[in-house]
């Protein structure tokens, strides 16, 4: 296996609702929702960089997809990390969440380790961490 990860998919209770967030909230690009006309297919792609996808995709249909049994979420389960070149860019991203309907779980601040970060909850409830790190070459953000 090579390393590298070309999709993240999250599974969502309500289509509609995350493609608003995601689009309209965050900003993120995407061709809307697709897949419709095959039963367990409607999703939604956000291009990301160097050709990294975020997809969004009924729990229920990705239940079926991978023949596994839908159980209660959690946020704690994984992160969503995004790196940003400054303190002021975190700071932004964290009110823009805000204003979309995240919970901001964790507000903007400086860490133990020298960086800033703060933590929101998109309307599922899957975790983003947005993250300034001082040691991280902002070049290739």
């Amino acid at each position: 296996m090579k390393p590298r990860i070309t999709v993240l998919t999250l599974g969502v209770e309500d289509l509609e609702r995350s493609l608003a967030f995601y689009r309209d909230g965050l900003g993120l690009p995407t061709e809307g929702i697709v897949g419709t006309e095959f039963e367990h297919g409607a999703v939604a792609f956000f291009d990301l960089q160097a050709g990294m996808k975020l997809a969004i995709w009924r729990r229920r249909d990705l239940a079926h997809e991978a023949k596994v049994v839908q159980t209660p979420s959690s946020s704690t389960e994984m992160t969503i990390g995004h790196n940003v070149t400054s303190k002021e860019e975190v700071d932004r991203v964290i009110d823009q969440a805000r204003q979309a309907g995240a919970v901001v779980t964790d507000p903007a601040h400086d860490t133990f380790w020298g960086g800033y970060s703060g933590h929101f909850m998109d309307p599922d409830g899957h975790l983003w961490e947005i993250v300034w790190n001082p040691a991280w070459d902002s070049d290739l953000l």
